[in-house]
C-alpha cells in the first residue's frame, strides 16, 4: 500500500479508536485549545514532537524548522511564538534539538552551491560555529564536534527567545513562560536538558527592552 493511502487508513483507525476511548474528546478539541507548552523543534522526521514526550492532542503548540532555529528575522517562527505566548498563554517554551542533525552537520562544512536557500538558513548556525570555533576544534572527532554544535545551537536559540519583546513582555506582565533547551538522542530516544531561563533571568542590558534614552 502506498504511504499516503496507508496514512489515510491509519487516520480512520485512529479516529475510531480515540472516539471509542472518549466519545467527547475530539469534540472538546474542536471547540478550543489550551496547551501549556510551545514546542520548537527540528523538521527531522525522526523527532516527532508529541510522540517522544507521549503528549496527547491539544497539549502542545508546535513549530518545526530545519535545525530548530528562532530567528528575529523569521516572521514565521516569531508569529508562532507570539500566538503561543500572547494568545494561548503557554507556561513553557521548549526548544528541542537532536544529535546527528543534518542541518548542523552541514554547517560544519563548506556551503553547497546547489543549496542556495538552505545555505542562507544555515548561515546562523555557521555563525554559532564561528563564535565557538576554539571549543569545537578542540574536540577530537567530527561526531563530537557535531554533537557539541547541536547543543550550542539549542542554547543560542533559547537566548534568542529571551531577547525578543514577546518573551520579555510576558515575563514582565505575567511572570511566564519558562524557556527550556533540550536535546534528543536518536539512538537512545531520551531527552537531556541543557538550559532553563525563567522570568527572573538577568539579561545582558544590550538585549533588554526599555525606555529610549537619547542623552548620550
Amino acid at each position: 500500500m502506498l504511504t499516503v493511502q496507508r496514512m489515510l487508513k491509519e487516520n480512520q483507525l485512529w479516529a475510531q479508536k480515540t472516539s471509542g476511548k472518549d466519545p467527547t474528546f475530539l469534540g472538546r478539541l474542536a471547540y478550543e485549545q489550551k496547551p501549556d507548552v510551545l514546542w520548537i523543534g527540528c523538521s527531522d522526521s525522526r523527532v516527532p514532537s508529541e510522540t517522544i514526550v507521549n503528549a496527547k492532542p491539544g497539549e502542545m503548540f508546535v513549530h518545526r524548522n530545519i535545525a530548530n532555529q528562532v530567528l528575529t528575522t523569521d516572521f514565521n517562527s516569531l508569529s508562532v511564538v507570539q500566538y503561543a505566548v500572547d494568545i494561548l498563554k503557554v507556561k513553557h517554551v521548549i526548544v528541542c534539538g537532536h544529535y546527528n542533525c543534518g542541518g548542523i552537520r552541514s554547517a560544519l562544512n563548506k556551503q553547497n552551491p546547489e543549496h542556495l536557500l538552505v545555505n542562507k538558513w544555515l548561515k546562523h548556525i555557521r555563525d554559532i560555529h564561528r563564535l565557538h570555533l576554539p571549543e569545537i576544534r578542540s574536540l577530537p572527532t567530527l561526531r563530537e564536534r557535531a554533537h557539541r554544535l547541536v547543543e550550542l545551537n539549542v542554547i543560542e536559540q533559547i537566548h534568542n527567545l529571551s531577547h525578543t519583546s514577546i518573551i520579555q513582555g510576558a515575563w514582565k506582565n505575567d511572570h511566564r513562560p519558562t524557556l527550556h533547551g533540550w536535546v534528543y538522542g536518536l539512538g537512545s530516544g531520551k531527552l537531556k536538558e541543557l538550559i532553563e531561563l525563567g522570568p527572573d533571568t538577568e539579561l545582558n542590558p544590550i538585549y533588554e527592552f526599555g525606555d529610549y534614552d537619547d542623552s548620550n
